[in-house]
Order: C-alpha cells, then sequence, then structure tokens
C-alpha cells in the first residue's frame, strides 16, 4: 500500500497548487486523476489539425498571473517553464452596424473609443479609473481571502475605516447588485453596457441577476490597469509549471487513475480506493478536486451529516456552453483591422439580447441568438499555429444541458450528438454576419456540445465551465453550501476544493492554496 501525507483526487489547477504548496512544506502528496493528463479544463491540445494548438478550455490566465499562489512562486514556476504572452488590446464587442468598442491598456484610445459613444461615459470612465485603485484592495481582498468571521470582519473595518458608515453601504449594495442595475445608473450609452455586461456571462450572471456587477466592472477596470496574459504556446503552460513544481517536492502525480472511493474509518477519511483495486493510505488529508455530485459515488455512505449531503446532491449547476475551436487561413476580416489584434471579441449586442439567450437556455432551449466569446489567441502568440496560419476559439453562451426545443424552431434534434454541428453552424453564421467571409477561413473545426465538455472533465458538469452558479445564495459564505466555505467537509481529514468552492471559477488557484495554507501554514 502506497502512504502518501495527503491525497488529492483530481490534477486541475486547484489540486495542483494545492499539492505544490503542501510539497513545499514538506508533506508527501499523491495526486491522482481520471483523465490521461492533468489540468482539467486548463489544457491545449491538436484539435483540429497538425500544428493548430487549441486551448480546450480556459485561455485568458489574468487570474494565475495576479494569484497570491503565483506571486509566492513566481520563480519557482518559471523555473520550470511558465510564460506569459501580454496583451495590450484586451477585449472588445463589435455591434451590428458595424461599430464596435474596445478596452485597451492605453487609456486614452480607450477612452477615444468611449467618446464616440458618449462623452459623458468617457468621463465617467476616466473618475472610474482614477478611483479603482482605491477601491480594488477591499474587492480583491474579499475575493482573495477565506470566508471566515475574522477574515470578513477584517476586510469591512478596512472599508469602514477608509469610507466610513457610507463607504460600506455603498459597497454592499454593489455587491448585491446586477450587472445592469449598476450599468444603467453608471453609463448612459447602450453600448458601453454591453461591452461590460458580456463579462457578466462568463460566469453565470445574465444582466438582472443580483450579485453580477462586481464581474463587468472589475473586468473592465483591471484590463484597462493591468492588462491581460495568455501562455505562452498555449494554457497549458501553467499546468506543465505546476505538475513540475509538484514533482520537484516528492509528489506524484498518476494520470489515467481513477479514484473509486474514499476510504473512511469512525467517521474519518484515511485514503482512496482506485478504480484499478489499489488503496493509498493518507496520513493527514484526503482533497476532493470534485464537483459535488461526485461525492455520491465517492462517499457511497454519505458523509455522516444529512443535511450536507442534501446540499452537495442539490448543488446548481449554471448552463452549459458549446466550444467551437477553428483553424483558419486567417484572422477574420472584422469592420476595422484594429480588432484583428484583440485577444476576445464579443458578439453580444445588448444587455437585453443577453437576457433572452440566458432564459432561453435556462428554460431547455436552445437560444436563437446566443452570445458568442471570439478568442484570437494567435493574434498575440502566433506560434501556436502554422506559420501565417490561425485558431479561433469560440465561446457559445448559453446551451442547455438538455434540449427541451430550439428557440429558433429550426432544430429538431433533442440529443447534443444530433443536434451539436447544427447549433454551431449557427453560432458560425452569427459570426459571419459580422465578419463576412469567415466560413471561406476554416481550414477545420471541432466542436464540443456540453456533454461532450463533461465527458473530457466531469467536473464541467451539463457543459458548466464555471461549476456551480455564482449566484448569491450559492457565493462567498454559501459555496458550496453554508458552513462548509472553508473547504473542510463532515468527514474529518476530507476537504474539497476547485471551482465548486470559495472563492469559484477561474484561474486563479484560490481555493487550492488557501487551503493547502490552512492545513500546512506558510
Amino acid at each position: 500500500m502506497s502512504i502518501y501525507d495527503a491525497v488529492i483526487i483530481g490534477a486541475g489547477h486547484n489540486g495542483l497548487a494545492c499539492a505544490a504548496h503542501l510539497g513545499k512544506r514538506g508533506w508527501r502528496v499523491g495526486v491522482f486523476e481520471g483523465a490521461e493528463q492533468p489540468g482539467g479544463a486548463v489544457k491545449t491540445l491538436e484539435l483540429t489539425a497538425p500544428g493548430f494548438r487549441h486551448d480546450f478550455g480556459a485561455m485568458n490566465l489574468n487570474l494565475f498571473a495576479g494569484s497570491a499562489f503565483h506571486k509566492a512562486y513566481a520563480a519557482d514556476l518559471a523555473a520550470h517553464g511558465l510564460q506569459f504572452v501580454p496583451v495590450g488590446d484586451c477585449f472588445a464587442s463589435v455591434f451590428p452596424d458595424g461599430r464596435w468598442l474596445g478596452v485597451s491598456t492605453d487609456p486614452a484610445a480607450t477612452q477615444a473609443r468611449i467618446r464616440a459613444f458618449s462623452a459623458r461615459d468617457a468621463e465617467t470612465w476616466e473618475r472610474l479609473l482614477a478611483d479603482f485603485p482605491a477601491r480594488a484592495p477591499h474587492l480583491f481582498a474579499l475575493l482573495g481571502s477565506p470566508m471566515k468571521k475574522r477574515a470578513i470582519a477584517r476586510i469591512f473595518f478596512s472599508v469602514f475605516r477608509a469610507g466610513g458608515f457610507s463607504g460600506l453601504l455603498e459597497l454592499t449594495r454593489f455587491l448585491l447588485s446586477s450587472s445592469r442595475a449598476w450599468l444603467d445608473e453608471t453609463f448612459e450609452s447602450d453600448e458601453i453596457k454591453a461591452l461590460l455586461g458580456a463579462w457578466g456571462m462568463h460566469i453565470d450572471f445574465a444582466p438582472d441577476i443580483a450579485g453580477g456587477a462586481i464581474f463587468p466592472y472589475l473586468e473592465g477596470m483591471a484590463n484597462q490597469s493591468f492588462g491581460m496574459v495568455l501562455g505562452k504556446g498555449g494554457a497549458d503552460t501553467m499546468i506543465k509549471a505546476l505538475a513540475a513544481m509538484v514533482e520537484a517536492t516528492g509528489g506524484r502525480i498518476e494520470c489515467g487513475t481513477p479514484v473509486a472511493r474514499i476510504v473512511t474509518e469512525a467517521g474519518r477519511a484515511s485514503g482512496v480506493e482506485l478504480a484499478d483495486g489499489r488503496r493509498i493510505e493518507a496520513r493527514r488529508a484526503v482533497i476532493g478536486s470534485v464537483a459535488p455530485r461526485a461525492l455520491n459515488t465517492l462517499l457511497p455512505a454519505g458523509s455522516g451529516d444529512s443535511g450536507f449531503d442534501a446540499r452537495m446532491r442539490d448543488f446548481r449547476h449554471a448552463p452549459g456552453t458549446m466550444m467551437i475551436h477553428l483553424a483558419l487561413d486567417d484572422l477574420p476580416d472584422w469592420p476595422d483591422a484594429a480588432l484583428r489584434r484583440f485577444a476576445y471579441v464579443h458578439l453580444a449586442p445588448s444587455l437585453d439580447r443577453m437576457a433572452a439567450a440566458y432564459a432561453q437556455a435556462v428554460a431547455g432551449l436552445l437560444p436563437s441568438e446566443p452570445v458568442i466569446v471570439v478568442g484570437q489567441p494567435t493574434a498575440i502568440d502566433p506560434g501556436r499555429a502554422p506559420e501565417g496560419k490561425h485558431v479561433l476559439w469560440m465561446q457559445v453562451r448559453m446551451a442547455p444541458a438538455e434540449i427541451r426545443g430550439d428557440a429558433a424552431g429550426a432544430i429538431e434534434a433533442r440529443d447534443w450528438e444530433n443536434a451539436k454541428e447544427a447549433f454551431a453552424d449557427r453560432a458560425i453564421g452569427i459570426a459571419e454576419r459580422y465578419v463576412p467571409g469567415l466560413k471561406q477561413k476554416i481550414i477545420a473545426r471541432r466542436v464540443f456540445g456540453p456533454l461532450d465538455l463533461e465527458r473530457e472533465d466531469p467536473n464541467l458538469v451539463g457543459g458548466d465551465q464555471v461549476c456551480g452558479s455564482h449566484h448569491l445564495a450559492q457565493n462567498f459564505i454559501f459555496r458550496p453550501a453554508p458552513g462548509y466555505a472553508d473547504w473542510h467537509t463532515p468527514v474529518r481529514n476530507f476537504h474539497l476544493t476547485g471551482a465548486a468552492t470559495w472563492p469559484g471559477a477561474g484561474v486563479g488557484a484560490g481555493s487550492g492554496y488557501m487551503l493547502a495554507r490552512q492545513l500546512a501554514g506558510g
């Protein structure tokens, strides 16, 4: 029997960051992953044609570059090959009339684009940007701290000390606001509202859902202030560096090795049993980087707390996503050639269109006009494709896991195997309206429907790329369930990490690193 201090189930970036820190603190760690390679949704693969490297899921590595984990271990990660490519032209939105807005690290350029739509909004943007250095520390502290009474009290006290009771009320109101509410009271141009509001759709916040305002605000201000980064050669540069760091500390990573169940004795996790029958002992901790529904299998007799088990069964997932990966002869011919420099271009012309797409997906319908996020990684990092060629990363939001109908009344199939290519055609057809000639540039394509995404990574339940709704009732102190936001479970020595736990989705390694520090210090 193999013996480790900690056994980690799942080699996503949170599991690897957790393993790396525990290893640095002297723990012997074993990581067991069911897939054939580590990374979860952070993978870079030749999905379409030889030489075209596509980011399977995550593309933008901003959260990792700015994370507490990276700050602590930047030198180690760089020594193991982590490389970033800076992005100056971060994100844009194109509108049906050919006009566009985009956020670049040059404030004058961004403000000039906004001024073309609204002089007042350009002044507002300048004011928001000036205020950001004072507001950002409080928001980043909240999003980067454990959900514990002392940590929360410290953050809110710092807000009170800086702005008094009115400042504290303002922050609380902002955190509870929907994207639309904040955007409507802040800007007058529908186009800038759409430009920023599209970021809420990345993380399950349609315009009218409470708690969504923080995402458009932070993406706008952070990208303007700091820019964006992609991984050199692909997002998997992060995973390769993390895995190498784990192994350098004496840890072991086994892929293609599913965990069948967690072994418990007298209410305490003592190890795991692998699908191949091996028993692995864990002296100090078993850590599951898994979606909550996996606990039905991993703890077949339950956790010993029926309330917790019910919460895990009832954990709500966001609507799904479709991914379309294209190998292209050339970048799209956007209405303005300047758009060929942007990492992301949103095809989401209005808040109303976003709200309608979300509502249709929640109702089980294929949206008639889904939100489309076009990623252009080879505009920034051309080495991902053969010389002169490009890859396009298209995220189609939202998509129901179970199809009950088609909002456009054109697709008859009610299963993804038969519907996904037709739905992909719809998305590419929408893109073609903005960039005529796109179809002629396609060398090859690969489509992943919601259930394909789940097959590739079981944590993407129903194609939910954020591993669980982040709505207020399932976020902050309620993630993944009330009383369990500090990553523990009713089973002693068994802990959860990953996007289903606080602080949620993204590639910031927050839950893995904070849990590791909680267990081993440092």
